[in-house]
């Protein structure tokens, strides 16, 4: 139990009365941490803590990666600087080893500093010398993991920046003709046939490396660490994040395989503006960032880069790209969907080098100061032409049909409005592009009139709507005509259910293999619904091995 010397043992608090320190022992939080447990975390809410026994360590990210920024010892506090400014923690303070803390939340610690003045001002003093380190840090500019040689229009070197991009790991890219290449590769010049070419913090160099092989030497899991897992989860879009955090909260040995990133389409999206919580819009990298970070913190494994080969439909066994087995009680499916692919020749052979399916927030510096065509009408066409906006000299949508308001959020509209740089061509589709190495032109047909105009056009973007890839699954998983996975009742209705008990709503026609997110039947494609999807299949994933494994 806490005691009042304890409490005056802390320099901070030794002017207070006896009363006030009675009061205190009586009301704040005494936590106990074992090594490696966080008492806070970077983006919570601020109060007032004090060590007592054991040490912290604070860490921060900067520029994507971890840094110790400070460490706490008995006698010292944290949380002055939140309480100062009124926000939320700026980093996160985790015990080293066994260690004792007390929590003084807002309120406690406003009416505390009421009755003591002189308490008052040594927390905001405390509070202006850390907010001075703080800033130190900032100004510091920021490490990059790697560098990367590499030809703008080389499609190796545009899908080894993407994968870097969307997994969070900071880079310096350098084109092989940039004229202050030595200075900044530090390192022999590599040839244009080794390009692209990867350069680690500790010197070493990977030439056109593969996503998986850079994946290993960042230290990103690839493979599974456990015999077995009480549920496996594929794919790692918004859906698959949320049935992470869900599962490893609960206690649920869980595992997410991806194939490329954390995030999925979602995470290419340049901004979200009605996920409930973030009032001013949120990227979907950002978004993507923060789910991953949560998900890893309550105990998920994440691996990336690794390809599902098949499922055995009666032992729920998962098999990975390289022979790899995954022995799983239950299984997720929340693969999300693809682009649609546009039918037009020579397409295929500029993807990546100025023609690029969905718009992912890396993409932007490409298009500074170009004249860029976005094709498509819905949502995510809308917040790509915001987007791009800001970087691009004009951004056009095209579209086949005679209006926007039938496909895309008023909202949206309003905002396109205000941009002069956006317009938005009706009646219109693509029916050529031009380029050798790269995209230089496009030939647009107004489906009114007929007629054909070549535009000069550096970049081009494809929103076309999107289906699902489910070929690979076994065919005892149920689909529609389009590929979605049937769940619940329509499992029912197709007849593939031979059960006494009713499918559970997000239960295939395989028991124990779950759908959820955009990959399954439903009319509804939203990140929130596939948040809300995830997160309820773990429900039923407990369900099931209560009453069926």
């Amino acid at each position: 139990m806490l005691t009042t010397e304890e409490i005056a043992g802390i320099p901070l608090f030794s002017t207070l009365s006896a009363l006030e320190l009675e009061h205190l022992a009586q009301t704040v939080a005494d936590i106990h941490l074992a090594p490696g447990e966080y008492v806070v975390h970077e983006g919570e809410e601020r109060a007032l803590f004090a060590v007592l026994e054991g040490k912290l360590e604070v860490t921060k990210l900067v520029d994507g990666i971890e840094r110790t920024i400070g460490r706490r010892a008995p006698g010292q506090i944290f949380g002055e600087v939140p309480i100062a400014l009124g926000g939320p923690f700026l980093g996160s303070y985790r015990a080293t080893e066994p260690s004792r803390v007390v929590q003084i939340d807002a309120r406690q610690y406003y009416v505390l500093a009421a009755a003591s003045p002189a308490f008052s001002e040594a927390v905001g003093a405390l509070a202006r010398e850390r907010i001075g380190g703080l800033q130190g840090i900032a100004a510091e500019a920021p490490k990059a993991k790697l560098a990367i040689v590499g030809h703008r229009w080389d499609s190796a070197c545009h899908d080894l920046r993407r994968f870097l991009a969307r997994n969070q790991v900071s880079f310096d890219w350098v084109t092989p003709d940039d004229p202050e290449l030595a200075a900044r590769w530090a390192a022999p010049l590599p040839t244009d046939a080794q390009c692209p070419v990867l350069r680690l913090a500790d010197g070493t160099l990977l030439v056109r490396p593969q996503p998986r092989e850079v994946a290993r030497c960042l230290g990103l899991q690839t493979s599974g660490q456990s015999a077995e897992y009480d549920t496996v989860i594929i794919g790692g879009g918004p859906a698959g994040l949320a049935a992470a955090v869900y599962g490893a909260s609960e206690g649920l040995r869980t595992l997410v395989v991806e194939r490329e990133a954390p995030g999925g389409q979602a995470g290419t999206s340049s901004r979200i503006e009605n996920y409930l919580g973030f009032p001013n819009g949120v990227s979907g990298d950002e978004l993507a960032s923060r789910a991953l970070n949560q998900a890893k913190r309550l105990g998920a494994e994440i691996v990336v880069t690794r390809n599902i080969e098949r499922i055995d439909p009666d032992s729920c066994a998962v098999f990975l790209d390289g022979g790899e087995k995954l022995r799983a009680r239950t299984v997720i499916l929340a693969t999300g969907v693809t682009w649609r692919r546009l039918a037009i020749g020579g397409f295929d052979r500029l993807i990546g080098k100025g023609v690029y399916y969905g718009a992912a927030r890396s993409e932007a510096s490409s298009t500074q100061g170009l004249d860029i065509y976005l094709i498509g009408a819905g949502n995510s066409a809308g917040q790509a032409a915001l987007f791009f906006a800001n970087h691009a000299r004009t951004v056009t949508l095209l579209v086949r049909g005679n209006t926007l308001e039938k496909s895309m959020s008023h909202y949206l509209i309003e905002q396109l409005r205000t941009k002069s740089n956006v317009a938005a061509e009706l009646h219109s589709e693509v029916q050529a592009i031009h380029g050798d190495t790269h995209l230089t032109a496009v030939d647009i047909l107004n489906r009114q009139t007929g007629s054909v105009a070549r535009r000069d056009c550096g970049g081009l973007f494809v929103f076309i709507g999107a289906d699902a890839e489910t070929d690979w699954l076994p065919a005892e998983i149920a689909r529609d005509a389009r590929g979605f996975v049937l769940t619940g009742v329509d499992v029912v209705k197709s007849g593939h259910w031979s059960r006494e008990r009713d499918p559970y709503l997000l239960e295939t026609s395989v028991p124990g293999i779950f759908a959820c997110g955009d990959v399954r039947f439903s009319p509804v494609k939203r990140v929130a619904s596939a948040v809300g999807e995830g997160s309820m299949a773990i429900a039923f994933v407990h369900q099931y091995l209560q009453h069926d494994s």
